[in-house]
């Protein structure tokens, strides 16, 4: 018996260290931990090797720091990834039901809003200093909140 509780924890613990999806939710990050989700392509040494994550720190390397990101580069980052990831057919016949809009700005981070035609809505939050952008979405009508995860927003610059 004692056998067969060590067998299950451990499957559990593997079936939940095997996340598939393309960007990193803060559930499964600690406090103070700071990675960038970054896409895999199968020529990269990480494809190849399935012990290792497709992730990176944010400036890791002195190549990996693009320098200060701007207000504009914010906005026009993050509105590209919401052209590229949401299908914005829907909103071509009523263009005020699904945008991306400018938010506030702190002293580190820009705020960038994408409203979906759903209602839902979903929060950019920029680093200043090296584009980690942490998503956060908002869904008025049900009131949840939850974090959506994080990308990288030189990618989309």
């Amino acid at each position: 018996m004692k056998y067969i509780v060590i067998s299950f924890s451990f499957a559990v613990l593997c079936l939940c260290s095997c996340n598939g999806s393309g960007a990193q939710s803060s559930d499964s990050q600690t406090e103070g931990e700071d990675t960038t989700a970054v896409e895999c392509d199968a020529s990269s040494p990480a494809a190849n090797n399935a012990d290792t994550l497709c992730t990176s720190d944010a400036g890791e390397t002195a190549g990996d720091n693009h320098g200060v990101i701007t207000e504009e580069q914010a906005y026009e980052g993050v509105n590209n990834y919401c052209h590229k990831e949401y299908d914005w057919s829907v909103a071509e016949d009523n263009p005020s039901i699904m945008y991306v809009e400018k938010g506030e700005e702190t002293e580190s981070e820009y705020q960038v809003i994408f409203r979906s035609y759903t209602g839902a809505f979903v929060y950019f939050y920029v680093n200043k200093a090296d584009g980690k952008t942490r998503m956060v979405e908002h869904v008025p009508s049900l009131n949840v909140t939850s974090e959506a995860g994080t990308i990288n927003l030189f990618d989309y610059l």
